[in-house]
């Protein structure tokens, strides 16, 4: 195989790639051509490409092989790779985000998008499933009576809710609080991808099925995804830091679920209990 790509299949590659990054495609697997079938053939083709799903929460593509040189050099870099600020380069992904109209939530009566808050530079985020209404009227996710809790939580970790970070995976409130539906959060996860890539938190701790699912790409029991920790680099997201090696994942209970079944509270203190304990941190201390 030549060491330098055609120009013309070079332009095909780059925008085939972008193709896939739109559709929410981020893990390719090379395969082998097949007999008489010469590899720039099927990438030039205007076919549908051959998709395939390894897990239900996360789409891949099978693409044939066609250089050994690295083909996502040709790609337009996110405009935050390369700023080592984690203020402006979380700026740089709102501003990328715009008055979003990616999904149909923005027609079904959200009142503003709810990014993230908290501490740019965080050991430990949190990573919901998506706004509800009042995080909708305030513009801040985890502000109601499920965000009350959650502060309670981070406060029986020892920490304030200004030392950790917040988002979710979608950054719309779907309507009636539903659970968000898979193309809205494949549509907005690569946001939150990038978000984690930049902030670089030791510990991402998943709340609830939906968050965890969609991080993980697993799609297993709240029983079976909690009680460890999971190595975790954000899908399709660089970090300004190369040296950086990912994060550590934790699942526990949503705050919500958590109300409506408070005896599953002691569970998630043990998953909480087991961050604590890898990121040094001590439980508060209640008074006498």
């Amino acid at each position: 195989m030549p060491s330098v790509l055609d120009p013309q299949l070079r332009r095909a590659l780059a925008e085939r790639v972008r193709y896939y990054h739109e559709l929410g495609i981020y893990d390719f697997y090379r395969r082998e051509p097949v007999a008489g079938i010469r590899p720039e053939s099927a990438l030039l083709s205007t076919s549908q490409p051959e998709l395939r799903e390894e897990m239900p929460a996360r789409k891949s593509a099978v693409v044939a092989t066609v250089a050994e040189g690295n083909i996502f050099q040709v790609l337009t870099p996110k405009p935050e790779q390369g700023i080592t600020d984690p203020v402006a380069a979380l700026k740089l992904i709102r501003e990328d985000l715009g008055d979003c109209t990616r999904c149909k939530l923005h027609k079904q009566g959200r009142k503003q998008i709810v990014f993230g808050v908290g501490n740019p530079r965080a050991e430990l985020m949190f990573v919901g499933e998506g706004p509800g209404a009042d995080e909708d009227t305030q513009g801040e996710p985890f502000v109601g009576r499920a965000g009350q809790l959650l502060n309670n939580m981070i406060k029986a970790m020892g920490i304030r809710r200004e030392d950790v970070y917040i988002a979710n995976v979608v950054k719309c409130r779907p309507p009636g609080n539903r659970t968000p539906e898979r193309d809205e959060c494949e549509t907005c996860s690569p946001f939150l991808m990038r978000q984690i890539a930049v902030v670089k938190p030791k510990v991402v701790v998943a709340l609830g099925a939906v968050s965890a699912k969609n991080l993980l790409a697993i799609n297993a029991p709240m029983s079976e995804l909690r009680g460890r920790f999971y190595d975790f680099m954000p899908a399709g997201a660089r970090s300004s830091d190369p040296s950086w090696p990912g994060t550590k994942l934790a699942v526990t209970y949503h705050p919500a679920f958590l109300l409506r079944d408070p005896r599953q509270k002691g569970e998630a203190w043990k998953d909480l209990q087991m961050v604590m304990k890898f990121l040094g941190l001590q439980p508060l201390q209640k008074s006498e």
